[in-house]
């Protein structure tokens, strides 16, 4: 028992780190961040990261656009690359289920093909450390208590949440 437990503190640690440089780059420019968008399926998604204090940009896929409208909004919001670290201009993180891993993919070839530098490695990361404890974003909002406080050994923050 005292394993298991050891090993879900070792996953909550990296998830905390992985989570720690999303929520970095995620924060707006006025707040020491780089404005660096993350996108994200739906409406829960962004419930369980704001849980987590993530306060920058956040772009939900599901919104009722084509997959070509929404990269293409994507494109002309964000550009090719950061403005503030010269990194990916998204952070691109679906679901590591199987429609989420298919949407990964597909907006993912659609972005780069457009010339955009694309952040996968939060969400492999992510899936590396929390696949036992669920298999969506908004799982993680299950676990933000514990989660927050290694974020913030990782990305410790001095501002109040919104």
């Amino acid at each position: 028992m005292v394993i298991i437990s050891s090993n879900r503190n070792a996953r909550y640690i990296s998830a905390g780190r992985t989570l720690a440089q999303a929520r970095y780059r995620n924060r707006p420019t006025s707040r020491g961040g780089c404005g660096c968008p993350i996108i994200i399926e739906g409406r829960k998604d962004r419930i369980a990261l704001q849980s987590m204090s993530f306060i920058g940009p956040i772009e939900q896929v599901n919104r009722g656009w084509d997959q070509s409208k929404f990269v293409t909004y994507i494109y002309e919001k964000y550009g090719l690359i950061n403005k503030v670290d010269q990194g990916p201009s998204v952070i691109l993180l679906m679901d590591w289920d199987r429609t989420g891993g298919r949407l990964q993919r597909t907006l993912g070839d659609r972005m780069k093909s457009f010339g955009m530098r694309v952040d996968e490695q939060i969400r492999m990361g992510l899936i590396r450390a929390m696949k036992p404890e669920g298999k969506t974003i908004e799982s993680l909002g299950a676990h933000s208590e514990k989660l927050t406080s290694y974020i913030d050994e990782f990305d410790p923050t001095d501002f109040e949440e919104e």
